[in-house]
């Protein structure tokens, strides 16, 4: 097709290079590695003049075959340092040609919903937001760089090779900054330094391969910084190495094939929520962040491989309830009877049936049986006053069964105490001319046991103060005996 005779000098520029793919560069972009999001975009883009500025109609109409390619050369719009002027728009389309715009401006957003296209890449440029939902992309997207001030919206879309917001600056003009349900990346996403201001929506979308939040930022105080209930990552999902939530992290039903790592900072105290991890699965799943988390985190009913986190960075409030693991991994392994015990909304029995669970897989019988125990300590708590009393004498006398030498010790202080006590106060013979010589140690044997032994404690009767003496050790011989019975009977009841 015969070149317009209404383009400008630099319209023309592209309108040549365009049959063969070539560069072209109105002015030299520098792009330095380390800076912060977004700050390798224009800032001035809207001050350039006519020569290089190129309108989105000249480019929407090259991509929609507005001339034919070169005979051994591939098509496609490549341009750097321009000034984009009136809407970037293709709704429904088919684009054969690639899209390539470095350090450039665009004065409107860019709109692509439901258009099938093959690789666009939008770096270091400075554009009001982008519009992809349903969009088909046979390579992948790339606003690597850019600072974007508006939602970037790619619900439903599909991408072959991959999403790429490495150092993107998003500032959300309305809830999200990034909106992209139901999205699914035959490759993996990489979100590297990115900076978004509102939430991120990635409910239900699928990723065939990494999900790579490292280094990024989410701000949105208040409600869901990250919003990604039923997602699909099929290997490592990682907000490491400066990561930083401002907002609730929902990850509710979530399913990680490989390994989610949270390593970063999250702060959401004004959410019902800080980290919102239930019903997820995970092959292992690393809970270290770099300074405790502020707010509740839930990873009730979650099921993961293998749980690896820091005691030093433990929420305050954590709720366990339901969660299944078959590995804990970090220091801190006999602290954890601590750590099942977080709950905010108050006792749970199955993070210690957990805990214990794991204990004896783990070869730790004692800590396996702590747990147990630590489970009725704070059952009792929440028991009337009567079951509190009876649990406190099975806890004292033989740790709830889970440590019967207990009554042992009780006993030989007991039978200490009477042996000494009648030695020195002998109880009188009741039938003198029949009764065997009193030995206070057998005698006291035989008041401790329900049963007597040694056929003492029929024939002698003590008197004074010495009989209440008596008395007592009947009856701390019945609460022993009725304890040890208790508690065999507790721990040996199936759980």
């Amino acid at each position: 097709m015969r070149r317009s005779p209404r383009l400008s000098a630099a319209e023309r520029r592209l309108w040549d290079a365009f049959p063969t793919g070539e560069f072209v560069e109105f002015a030299p972009v520098k792009s330095s590695v380390g800076r912060p999001a977004g700050a390798n975009a224009p800032t001035d883009g809207d001050t350039w003049g006519p020569e290089r500025t190129v309108r989105a109609q000249v480019i929407t109409s090259l991509l929609l075959g507005a001339r034919d390619p070169e005979a051994g050369a591939v098509p496609a719009i490549r341009l750097r340092g321009a000034r984009i002027t009136g809407p970037l728009t293709i709704l429904g389309g088919n684009v054969e040609h690639e899209l390539v715009l470095s350090g450039c401006h665009l004065d409107e957003p860019v709109q692509l919903t439901g258009t099938m296209t093959r690789t666009i890449r939008l770096t270091d440029c400075s554009l009001p937001g982008f519009s992809g939902g349903g969009m088909r992309v046979a390579g992948h997207l790339s606003l690597s760089g850019s600072n974007i001030t508006g939602t970037v919206r790619i619900a439903r879309a599909q991408f072959e090779s991959g999403l790429w917001l490495t150092g993107t600056k998003v500032t959300g003009d309305d809830e999200w900054a990034l909106y992209a349900g139901s999205m699914v990346v035959e490759a993996g996403a990489n979100m590297k330094n990115a900076d978004f201001t509102g939430g991120v929506r990635l409910v239900g979308a699928r990723l065939n391969g990494d999900l790579i939040f490292e280094g990024a930022t989410l701000r949105n105080p208040g409600k869901n910084a990250l919003t990604a209930d039923n997602m699909v990552v099929e290997d490592t999902m990682q907000c490491t190495r400066g990561f930083t939530a401002l907002g609730c992290l929902r990850l509710r039903g979530a399913r990680i094939g490989s390994t989610f790592e949270l390593r970063g900072v999250v702060r959401s105290p004004d959410t019902s929520y800080a980290v919102h991890a239930s019903h997820m699965e995970a092959r292992e799943f690393h809970l270290a962040p770099a300074e405790p988390i502020e707010g509740v985190v839930s990873l009730a009913h979650s099921r993961f491989g293998t749980l690896q986190d820091d005691p030093d960075t433990w929420p305050d409030k954590l709720r366990l309830n339901g969660l299944t693991y078959d590995r804990l991994r970090g220091s801190g392994v006999a602290r954890r009877i601590g750590w099942a015990g977080r709950d905010p909304e108050g006792f749970r029995p199955q993070p210690y049936e957990q805990l214990a669970a794991w204990y004896l897989r783990d070869g730790n019988d004692a800590l396996a049986r702590r747990a147990q125990l630590a489970k009725l300590r704070a059952r009792r708590r929440t028991q009337g006053r009567g079951r509190r009393l009876w649990g406190w004498l099975l806890d004292a006398t033989v740790g709830y069964g889970y440590r019967p030498w207990l009554a042992g010790v009780w006993f030989g202080i007991l039978l200490l105490t009477g042996t000494a006590a009648f030695a020195l106060n002998p109880p009188r013979a009741l039938k003198p001319d029949e009764s065997p010589v009193f030995d206070s140690f057998a005698y006291t044997f035989d008041l401790l046991l329900p049963l007597p032994a040694f056929g003492q404690r029929e024939l002698f009767d003590p008197a004074g103060w010495t009989q209440g003496l008596a008395y007592g050790l009947v009856v701390s011989g019945w609460i022993l005996a009725t304890a040890l019975i208790a508690g065999a009977t507790r721990v040996l009841r199936p759980q």
